[in-house]
């Protein structure tokens, strides 16, 4: 087991290590909680393991409220989050139990919104359940729901009291999911860890085989890089941003295919994007190896579906665009980006018309 502190404006701690699901109670008995939980989760991870969570939760004296969702972005609503109020409503959910958020990106951004919320603030763990949250959205605080079909655009920070991550819980996981992780995996290499994208170069094979060990090794140091990321900037003023880097065209893409196109799809293509940008603008010389490690993850590069013009309105609308200007993030070689906001039009044109 791996385990390390988040400092944060509210500190937490991360564990990493097979079979943790089993040892949910014990934790949260450490953490002062003991009477009732709440499980926010989608009906597929309900299936496979709500049983092991409840049974480990009933025996250790936890009554426990299971709300289950549907399994789909559009479960990221203000219409999920207020049936969900309803739900902790209607069980008098008080100010001390915990919200249990048991599944991937989308419940963790739920629940988490959900958990800062009501009440003005519940206690969140969380348990997730896919590869894209254990090495990315389940570490840093962010929460939100998609709202008039722009993606995350309504949310609060809210940190957890602890995050609870198995890898054990990968193995039943669809390759479509595992590949909406790597683009993360990639990510993180891009903009921090040249030995890590190495290791992906040489290795991605066993990321789709599920190897315990060598996805524990993984997901550590993508949390960790992200933990180092955010202490610096919890509040995403600076530094944080860099997290972003292929997100600013990839939210886009999701938005504008109504969310066809999953999270890693659109994220790796929009890595891509940022390459050939930092590329023209004659910052960046490893394009062809990024796009060499996409395709071998099984990414289609290709925008042939989507109206450019379209792309570039919807990302005015970001969270990261100030002063009217869309911020992007750049490479500048592998394991280093820059941040700029005054990318010509034609360039950005160019670019995503070259993906067409």
């Amino acid at each position: 087991m791996r385990t390390f502190n988040a400092e944060m404006s509210k500190s937490y701690r991360v564990y990493i290590g097979r079979k943790i699901l089993r040892t949910t109670a014990t934790h949260l008995k450490k953490l002062g909680f003991s009477s009732r939980a709440v499980i926010i989760t989608n009906k597929t991870v309900n299936k496979l393991y709500g049983s092991i969570l409840e049974e480990n939760l009933n025996k250790n004296g936890f009554e426990i409220l299971l709300i289950e969702v549907p399994d789909t972005e559009r479960s990221k609503s203000m219409g999920t989050a207020l049936r969900i109020y309803d739900e902790l409503i209607s069980h008098r959910i008080e100010r001390e139990a915990p919200v249990i958020a048991f599944g991937g990106g989308v419940v963790g951004d739920l629940a988490g919104y959900v958990s800062a919320t009501f009440l003005r603030g519940l206690p969140l763990i969380h348990l997730p359940t896919t590869l894209l949250a254990q090495v990315d959205s389940c570490i840093g605080g962010k929460t939100a729901v998609n709202y008039l079909n722009f993606k995350n655009i309504v949310g609060v920070f809210k940190n957890p009291e602890i995050v609870l991550i198995d890898p054990d819980l990968l193995q039943t996981l669809p390759e479509r999911e595992i590949k909406n992780g790597v683009a993360e995996i990639i990510k993180y290499g891009v903009i921090g860890d040249p030995s890590l994208f190495s290791l992906l170069e040489k290795r991605m094979d066993d990321i789709f085989e599920s190897d315990p060990l060598f996805l524990e090794e993984i997901i550590y140091r993508c949390c960790k890089i992200k933990i180092d990321i955010v202490e610096k900037d919890e509040r995403e003023t600076g530094l944080r941003r860099i997290l972003n880097y292929g997100h600013t065209i990839g939210h886009a893409i999701e938005t504008a295919s109504n969310f066809a196109i999953s999270h890693g799809e659109a994220v790796a293509i929009g890595m891509c994007a940022a390459g050939r940008i930092a590329e023209k603008l004659g910052i960046f010389n490893d394009v062809e190896r990024q796009e060499r490690l996409i395709k071998i993850a099984g990414f289609s590069i290709n925008l042939s579906n989507f109206d450019v013009e379209d792309l570039i309105r919807i990302m005015h609308f970001d969270k990261k665009v100030k002063n009217s200007k869309i911020n992007f993030v750049l490479p500048r070689r592998i394991g280093d980006v820059v941040i700029r906001d005054n990318i010509p039009k034609k360039i950005l044109l160019e670019t995503i018309k070259g993906l067409r």
